[in-house]
């Protein structure tokens, strides 16, 4: 079990007792306002390193602590792989002398700057490293869950954020009710999905090949069509605007989001289909992905068109949403002239740059009031695949100039960054729904809702809590299908709760 201990130098041999004789040992401070993937990657690192890892929590009076350390305290202290944590009251280099640790660890960002660590560890001979830890998309909390869970189906709504940032999860309710009628403008790729739910019939005996055999074809609207639908089931007034090709896949998205009440704008080119993605499945999961698209930039003439389009809507707009993924529909200099235009309209934006299986930069969408990127989209943007986490919100929230910033970690859930007085606050929401059906859409639904949210007055807190909920609505069912106030009113009303 973790040891607790509360003051620094005066303890380093109690706690050296502690580790045990002929033990090695490994350190680590910070602040630890909140324990995310980010801190659990640095740790999982330096607890390699050395036989006992010693976790060393900053006093509250260290910049940038907004959480008591007692608080702190007992948040690593939970930590498995944590064997003693420790509350300082001086900076860590004195403990550090005190102690002896064989080696310090720091994320890889500081390694350029001043280190006081230094010093000390060179005192008695040891080492400091800098490492943040192996990146992994996968999540490795997953993983555990595995063994741990009971019920991993169900929805689980943690209490411990909103009673961090003084809100009611009930409350919701009245954030949802404000977005009936509100003007949405969505802009970007549209994309037909297509799911052939299959049957696998086992293995070919010519080749190592799966055989399957075609069972059900269901289709549905998807990328920025999808986001538009979504805006649309949270009761918005919807207009959408994109490019499309002259095929079939075109005249099904049309009618389909005619019929949900989206009024859409779209603008034919001929030099490209209408992005299609097909998912093979089979026994609940997807086999194999193949898509039919092109990348190139929509032509000179489209943008203008889509301009004009952008233009006149303005005056009636309360929100403008890029879902960009990165097809061609929003090359640079249409975001720059529409976001110009928004700007001098005052109306609110918000952007997401979607990156699987293509390159993407979201910092290019500017002055937004949320960016939802995925991790690997954030370390995108700033060609930074070493650094921690929370430099690398750091640095997005300053080169996007985002009022907000939300990324997005798939099964370990989502880091919420928000500025606050000049002051970037951060938290972290773990996934409500660990057992997904499919995540195709999980993104989408999370901006769309927490977007909404912040544009009827609710707090990045509370507009991220409603997006997780949406999103875990969103993928405990196959295919992207809009999301209502009801389905959320509903969950809401459910009872189901965890603490983070």
């Amino acid at each position: 079990m973790t040891m607790l201990l509360r003051r620094e130098s005066a303890d380093s041999s109690e706690v050296r007792r502690a580790c045990g004789e002929n033990k090695t040992i490994a350190f680590v401070s910070g602040n630890f306002n909140v324990v995310h993937p980010g801190h659990l990657r640095l740790l999982k690192f330096a607890a390699e390193q050395a036989d006992v890892l010693v976790v060393g929590v900053n006093s509250d009076k260290v910049a940038g602590v907004t959480v008591p350390q007692d608080m702190r305290l007992e948040n690593v202290r939970s930590i498995s792989m944590v064997d003693h944590a420790v509350g300082l009251d001086a900076s860590a280099d004195v403990l550090i002398a005190a102690l002896k640790p064989n080696v310090v660890v720091k994320g890889k960002e500081f390694e350029t700057r001043f280190n006081p660590e230094q010093a000390a560890v060179d005192s008695y001979g040891g080492r400091l490293v800098f490492s943040s830890g192996e990146l992994r998309f996968a999540s490795l909390s997953l993983l555990e869950r595995d063994y741990s869970a009971t019920d991993l189906t169900a929805i689980r709504k943690p209490l411990d954020f909103p009673e961090r940032h003084g809100f009611g999860i009930s409350g919701l309710k009245s954030i949802l009710a404000k977005m009936s009628g509100m003007r949405v403008l969505v802009i970007g790729d549209l994309i037909v999905d297509e799911y052939v739910t299959c049957d696998a019939i086992g293995m070919s005996q010519e080749d190592p090949t799966i055989v399957v055999t075609p069972i059900i074809t269901k289709t549905f609207v998807g990328g920025a069509g999808g986001v538009a639908a979504h805006a649309r089931g949270l009761g918005a007034e919807v207009r959408y605007c994109t490019v499309v090709g002259e095929d079939e896949s075109a005249k099904f998205a049309a009618d389909m989001l005619e019929e949900q009440g989206v009024r859409c704008d779209h603008f034919v080119d001929s030099t490209r289909p209408t992005t299609r993605k097909q998912r093979f499945r089979a026994l609940n999961k997807t086999m194999l992905r193949v898509n039919h698209l092109r990348h190139h930039a929509a032509s000179a003439e489209i943008q203008h068109k889509m301009l004009a389009v952008v233009e006149s809507g303005l005056a009636t707009c309360d929100l403008v949403l890029f879902s960009c993924f990165n097809y061609g529909c929003l090359p640079q200099d249409l975001v720059d002239a529409i976001s110009a235009k928004a700007r001098a309209a005052s109306v609110m934006m918000a952007a997401d740059s979607q990156a699987s299986s293509q390159l993407g930069d979201v910092s290019r969408f500017k002055d937004m009031a949320l960016i939802t990127p995925t991790e690997r989209e954030a370390r995108l943007a700033l060609n930074d695949f070493v650094s921690g986490l929370a430099a690398v919100s750091d640095r997005l929230i300053s080169k996007a100039r985002a009022g907000n910033l939300a990324i997005t970690l798939g099964a370990e859930g989502v880091l919420i960054n928000g500025l606050l007085d000049g002051v970037l606050r951060t938290d972290r929401l773990p996934a409500f729904n660990l057992s997904p059906k499919d995540v195709a859409g999980a993104g989408d639904s999370f901006f769309i809702s927490s977007t909404m949210a912040l544009r009827v007055g609710a707090d990045i807190w509370q507009g991220a809590y409603l997006g997780a909920l949406a999103a875990a609505l969103q993928v405990s069912r196959v295919g992207n299908k809009p999301l209502t106030v009801a389905e959320l009113v509903a969950e809401i009303d459910e009872s189901g709760f965890s603490h983070d």
